[in-house]
């Protein structure tokens, strides 16, 4: 079973579900899909909303292992993204050599806002975070106590890895920053990082029409005969 986390928002409801309908539909394997969602997690996540957080689950997705037991693997997906291939060949990636793999971005954006008018903020390893495939058990850092105090930095930038551990790198093509990275034919898992074609502003952006297409599939129910 292929275990998915997909970061929630519900400002972006419609993000989540369009990205969970592509996942499966795309799929060669059985796959779990779970949200992490806030209104789900008042029990184990208790620190306060920081002022540069733009999303519900900047720092809920580092509960992923927790969630998980601490046991194999789990995938953790921002919302704002597109599956155009098959999950599968994703989640056989996983190397035991690691902790946690990711695409590693040298992503540094220079406008000062992003969607619905977050700041928008550039820092090392920025954008790594948003497609982590998590070595459950190599993660046992990341308890909630832990999430709950640490700073962002601490957490999007892996310092609560042990000296021994690495992070492994997934090809670029398995999280295809939008509007940043050259054009490519390879893009297997699309994010947009900046907005999505779901907000008025991002309405005309790179494979917004793609995007819209899998949303009205996802609407699709078939007529009684």
């Amino acid at each position: 079973m292929i275990r998915v986390f997909i970061g929630f928002d519900p400002r972006e409801t419609v993000a989540y579900s369009v990205l969970a309908h592509s996942i499966q539909v795309r799929a060669s394997e059985p796959v779990a899909i779970a949200p992490v969602a806030l209104s789900q997690l008042r029990q184990v996540l208790t620190r306060a909303r920081h002022e540069l957080q733009s999303t519900d689950f900047s720092f809920s997705r580092f509960l992923v292992p927790h969630l998980s037991e601490y046991a194999g693997w789990s995938l953790f997906l921002d919302c704002d993204m597109l599956m155009r291939d098959d999950i599968a060949k994703l989640w056989n990636l996983r190397d035991e050599r690691y902790a946690v793999q990711v695409v590693k971005h040298d992503h540094k954006p220079v406008e000062k806002t992003k969607f619905l008018g977050a700041t928008q903020t550039a820092y090392a390893m920025k954008n790594w975070s948003s497609v982590m495939l998590f070595n459950n058990a190599r993660c046992t850092a990341l308890t909630p106590e832990y999430v709950n105090i640490a700073s962002g930095l601490e957490l999007h930038q892996f310092k609560w890895l042990q000296s021994e551990d690495r992070i492994g790198e997934l090809p670029q093509c398995w999280n295809y920053l939008v509007g940043y990275d050259p054009p490519c034919d390879n893009i297997s898992l699309a994010h947009f990082t900046t907005g999505g074609p779901y907000f008025a502003e991002y309405a005309d952006c790179m494979l917004a029409e793609e995007w819209r297409a899998e949303r009205e599939a996802m609407l699709f129910a078939a007529a009684r005969r």
